[in-house]
């Protein structure tokens, strides 16, 4: 049986993962890097300590299991908004990866929102205007960094998503391409011509000398060594943003079939076919994966803080020493309590899209316990999930029966009961957790050849099932609470 390594390049840590050709994850080591950040708001990574834990994984793993040195091809799936600036003739990044989360970019974009560009932009890009996106974020960079501006324009430096620094860093500055679906979060792509927009360019005052070669996830993005710990150069092949690999790996192939990842944030996808439809409402959409050059397009919602909130309850509150605690305590009161927390901590994303809202915590009374504040924590990222998926039913014209759920929250029986009970539907949440290096490494199988796409159809998929515990009318009563502080933070 054939193996592959993965990577999966997340906020938080660097995994090294070996699958085998039906999809068993075999074992996988994981690094976590650290968080910067510069000022209120503004988040940073060390991309030169993040590929550096890269092959740190990968050398331990290799070590733990010699007989993945006959893997047949490496895989990475990664944090998709983050970007880095990178030496062209070294590949080391010449300013600290500006995360997803940062809202640095949030004055240009409202300068372009208050100059009405936002129909132009979304009828292009398929996405809004926001900071959330790399495009802004890079224009603000740029203001502060001028002569990255000017290595920008004359080639010496570089601008990649975090899959394209990792292939060039690990294929010695030989490939300087990524794909599709990273592409397609930037603000800077076509999604009706999949393809890099001159257009959206010039909009953000961007000049680049070049741009990453765009290519097909199953594609070939050359080969490595992992820094001289194969003996043999690797093919890389299989590479997709974080969430567009968990919809893959879920195989939800077919249009209406939706997924959440709940992650750092939670990544709402739910397949809408070959044609690039443009919702509106703060849904956006973007590209699921391209495959034997057809593109199969997905609306995706976006919430910037879920797990982060039970880290934050955690590392900033201490009222937990780990997150698995979290369920325990949330059980062991009835209810909230009449608490709500609503985690607006960068601001809030889908689908409301207000960058300037913070957190907050209402309904607080002398009879408030630590219980009450945690559990309240585990509904909002539930809560936020309803939000989404009711606004993506009305933009499709669906009715989902079922959502696939995945990622390291899905554990969390009460996470997963309460999701069930607030949207009334049926969750499905995946037994295996590292379902986005799956995806990109179901993708590396296909382009080696390993499997073909009616064999990954076909692989065993093991979820549990959760159903609603309660009636569409407690789940109204529930939601209409949630609203109600809400409507406190955006005040």
């Amino acid at each position: 049986m054939s193996l592959f390594l993965s990577v999966d390049q997340s906020t938080s840590a660097t995994k090294a993962i070996l699958f085998d050709s039906s999809g068993q994850l075999l074992d996988q080591v994981a690094l976590e890097h650290r968080q910067f950040y510069p000022q209120p708001g503004w988040v940073e990574h060390d991309a030169e300590e993040i590929y550096q834990n890269l092959l740190a994984v990968a050398g331990l793993l290799l070590k733990r299991r010699p007989e993945a040195q006959s893997a047949v091809g490496l895989s990475i799936t990664n944090q998709r908004e983050t970007f880095v600036l990178f030496d062209a003739a070294t590949g080391r990044p010449l300013h600290n990866a500006v995360v997803w989360q940062c809202v640095r970019g949030e004055p240009f974009c409202r300068t372009l929102r208050a100059a009405g560009h936002e129909p132009a932009l979304h009828a292009v890009t398929g996405l809004k205007i926001d900071s959330y996106f790399p495009a802004a974020k890079v224009r603000a960079l740029l203001d502060q960094r001028p002569d990255l501006a000017e290595r920008l324009a004359d080639g010496t430096a570089l601008f990649g998503t975090v899959d394209t620094y990792l292939v060039y860093r690990l294929t010695g500055g030989a490939v300087y391409a990524g794909d599709h679906t990273n592409a397609s979060r930037t603000l800077l792509y076509d999604i009706q011509r999949c393809a890099w927009s001159a257009d959206m360019c010039r909009l953000f005052g961007l000049v680049f000398a070049r741009l990453p070669e765009l290519r097909e996830s199953s594609a070939h993005f050359g080969t490595t060594d992992l820094g001289g710990q194969l003996a043999q150069p690797l093919p890389i092949c299989g590479i997709m943003g974080d969430s567009q690999a968990a919809l893959f790996a879920q195989r939800c192939f077919a249009p209406g079939e939706a997924k959440v990842t709940f992650g750092t944030g939670s990544s709402l996808l739910m397949n809408v076919g070959s044609a690039p439809a443009l919702p509106g409402n703060g849904i956006v959409t973007a590209l699921a994966w391209v495959l034997d050059g057809r593109p199969v397009y997905a609306y995706e919602g976006i919430t910037n803080f879920t797990g982060a909130t039970i880290a934050w309850l955690r590392d900033q509150l201490g009222l937990i020493k780990s997150a698995e605690e979290s369920e325990a305590l949330a059980r062991s009161v009835p209810d909230n309590g009449g608490v709500y927390l609503v985690p607006a901590f960068v601001g809030l994303s889908a689908p409301y899209w207000r960058p300037d809202a913070r957190a907050i915590i209402t309904g607080l009374t002398p009879g408030s316990r630590a219980a009450h504040i945690v559990r309240a924590g585990l509904e909002s990222i539930a809560m936020i999930v309803a939000d989404v998926l009711r606004l993506m039913e009305s933009e499709a014209g669906l009715t989902l029966e079922r959502i696939h759920g995945d990622g390291g929250a899905v554990r969390n029986r009460f996470l997963m009961q309460w999701v069930a009970d607030v949207t009334q539907r049926t969750v499905l949440a995946s037994q295996l957790p590292e379902l986005s290096a799956l995806g990109a490494t179901l993708m590396g199988m296909l382009g080696t050849g390993q499997l073909t796409l009616a064999e990954v159809t076909a692989l065993p998929a093991a979820f549990d099932q959760y159903a609603p515990s309660i009636d569409a009318a407690a789940a109204a009563e529930l939601w209409a609470g949630w609203r109600h502080a809400v409507t406190q933070a955006l005040a």
